[in-house]
């Protein structure tokens, strides 16, 4: 059976006098699509993953964690849905910025914490308040469900290609028939009557 399934893959490749150009053209689309999809996919993969892996270390690199003191007590949080401990809620508070100058504005914070509470926030260069960045976790996650995408883009793209290129090639095969038969079929409807 291994080299009957083998052969029908084949004959497009074989000297073959039934071929047809479009044969040939879809062999060549068939072979195309496998390669980008067993190279193109991957590649397109590790670039994406690597870009955004590249892209939160500059985040993570670019934020700075800076002390400040809570301006209110924090309010209490909703019970969390994934069971952690501490949930981070916002609050007004006040910190240092690099060039000396005092800011206020609104961060998240662990709940429940009392006014004049020391915690932490997250400034960029400039001292202004940014969302906390991704941890190494999250990060990591971030780049390899970014490069699976990239991959599976990637190959569902040749994929529709290849559906496109072999649905062109029918419309013209049944044209090619229509013809044919157009020129035959008289011929055959005469001997049978």
């Amino acid at each position: 059976m291994g080299t009957n399934v083998r052969g029908r893959w084949l004959w497009r490749w074989r000297r073959n006098l039934l071929k047809r150009r479009s044969d040939v053209v879809e062999a060549w689309v068939v072979l195309v699509t496998g390669l980008v999809m067993v190279v193109g996919g991957p590649a397109a993969g590790i670039a994406t993953g690597d870009a955004v892996a590249d892209g939160l270390r500059q985040e993570r690199a670019d934020r700075h964690r800076v002390p400040a003191v809570l301006m209110e007590h924090a309010p209490a949080a909703l019970p969390a849905a994934d069971g952690t401990d501490t949930a981070r809620v916002r609050a007004e508070v006040r910190w240092t910025g690099p060039d000396g100058t005092v800011h206020t504005g609104t961060a998240r914070v662990d709940e429940g914490r009392r006014a004049g509470t020391a915690t932490t926030v997250w400034t960029d260069d400039r001292g202004r308040l940014v969302p906390d960045p991704p941890t190494g976790r999250q990060a990591a996650t971030r780049a390899t469900l970014a490069g699976a995408s990239a991959s599976a883009g990637v190959c569902l793209v040749s994929l529709a290609g290849r559906g496109v290129v072999r649905w062109r090639l029918d419309r013209g095969r049944e044209r090619e028939w229509e013809r044919a038969w157009a020129e035959v079929g008289p011929r055959w409807t005469r001997r049978l009557r």
